[in-house]
């Protein structure tokens, strides 16, 4: 596969940030600008304030006041949005190409320029905690949240992005302030910008809009890594019909070929809806509606999920299915053949051939590449790579990765 498979250009602007441009036809343009900071940098009294940041960039800058900033926004005509994870924090806006330069005006002025005014933080923590609570309301969120508090002692990944609820209600807007001053800076800032305009455009309009940032030196906390505990505990939760089972598994150290390997087997393991999981729990017993895998080979993070709900009398059934399944690929019974591979190959290259379709998709895709310190066409090296991977490589990362899961199980609370 040709390694330039779209027209792009890297730029490192004087003040530090890390511009990527994308040439591409199109009548819609993706605006991606990322700070390089998540919740996993957070320090234990600051849990959430990476999110509640995000949340405060659209309540007003130095020029714009709350409803001026989101009339303009939504005056754009488009989408726009902004997300926290473990590792970054990434506002974005999709629009047509005429609203492009207003997109780079509006970012800049919210990224550069915001100022946290007190009424907004305090409906802004109300907003945060009623998001929290909705998490708890939710057994298949609160199961995963759960699984990690039982899964690590000390990796910040205990706590879910979205924040800790005793923190967020007394953070105070010193706290977000100097937090806001110390990460967003443009040393520490990357923007994809994907449209039909020249590099140079596109680079002249962000060095205006972005280009009296001050380059400043900041330090990242060291994320230490920590191996999931070995453990199964088991809650109870009023007015569930479902019990869930979550199964967590922590890998550190795999090579790009091992992790490729991963995602092969995790995709015949529980990923697809024809996958192992799906078809013993599902398909062949009846026990469960939901059962899927979920892999994130994300810096810091590194996790294997496997989440499925059944009835309260079917859980240990469920359990065995799953240790059955595991121990069945340990011992080679569960048989990988090519055409596995050649099948994730078709599904890996369908899934390039679609982001690189969708501008949204593409930008947020190359930014998250660069904010990693991957090669932002790291896809084309794993479809070449893909070729070399052999059953042999599924069945040896499998016995390097699902040893001594975290359990969680949720049973339902006895009534009366």
């Amino acid at each position: 596969m040709n390694k330039e498979i779209f027209n792009t250009k890297q730029t490192q602007l004087s003040n530090g940030i890390k511009l990527i441009t994308i040439k591409k036809d199109s009548q819609i343009s993706a605006v991606h600008a990322g700070i390089n900071i998540g919740s996993l940098y957070e320090e234990k009294n600051e849990k959430g304030i990476a999110h509640f940041i995000e949340h405060m960039l659209f309540k007003g800058t130095v020029s714009r006041t709350n409803e001026k900033l989101n009339s303009e926004l939504e005056n754009l005509g488009g989408e726009y949005n902004a997300y926290t994870d473990f590792n970054c924090t990434v506002y974005s806006a999709t629009i047509l190409n005429e609203e492009l330069e207003n997109v780079v005006t509006l970012m800049g002025d919210m990224i550069l320029s915001s100022t946290f005014p007190k009424d907004e933080i305090e409906k802004e923590r109300g907003v945060i905690l009623a998001e929290i609570r909705t998490i708890n309301d939710d057994i298949e969120d609160l199961s995963f949240k759960r699984v990690n508090e039982v899964a690590f002692k000390y990796s910040p990944l205990r706590e879910d992005t979205i924040g800790n609820e005793k923190i967020i209600k007394k953070v105070a807007r010193k706290q977000l302030v100097d937090f806001y001053n110390k990460y967003y800076v443009p040393n520490n800032c990357f923007i994809s910008i994907v449209s039909p305009l020249e590099h140079e455009v596109i680079i002249n309009m962000v060095e205006k809009y972005f280009g009296n940032w001050s380059k400043k030196s900041f330090e990242k906390k060291k994320i230490i890594y920590e191996h999931n505990q070995f453990v199964k505990e088991i809650s109870y939760k009023k007015e569930i019909e479902q019990s869930t089972i979550l199964y967590l598994y922590t890998f550190n150290g795999l090579s790009k070929d091992e992790e490729l390997a991963l995602r092969i087997l995790n995709y015949k393991f529980g990923e697809s809806s024809n996958s192992i999981l799906f078809r013993e729990l599902r398909e062949e017993r009846g026990l469960s509606y939901d059962v899927y895998t979920h892999l994130d080979t994300s810096n810091n993070v590194k996790t294997l999920y496997i989440y499925t709900s059944v009835a309260e009398e079917n859980v240990d059934e469920a359990i065995e299915v799953i240790d059955t399944a595991i121990n069945n690929i340990e011992s080679r019974k569960i048989v990988f053949d090519d055409n596995t591979i050649a099948l994730m190959k078709k599904i890996l290259k369908t899934a390039i051939a679609s982001t690189l379709e969708d501008s949204t998709d593409l930008g947020n895709y190359v930014i998250h590449q660069a904010m990693d310190d991957e090669d932002i066409y790291q896809f084309t090296e794993d479809m070449d790579n893909m070729s070399n991977i052999k059953s042999e490589d599924l069945y040896n990362v499998a016995k390097k990765v699902l040893q001594k899961p975290t359990i969680h199980i949720f049973l339902p609370e006895k009534r009366g």
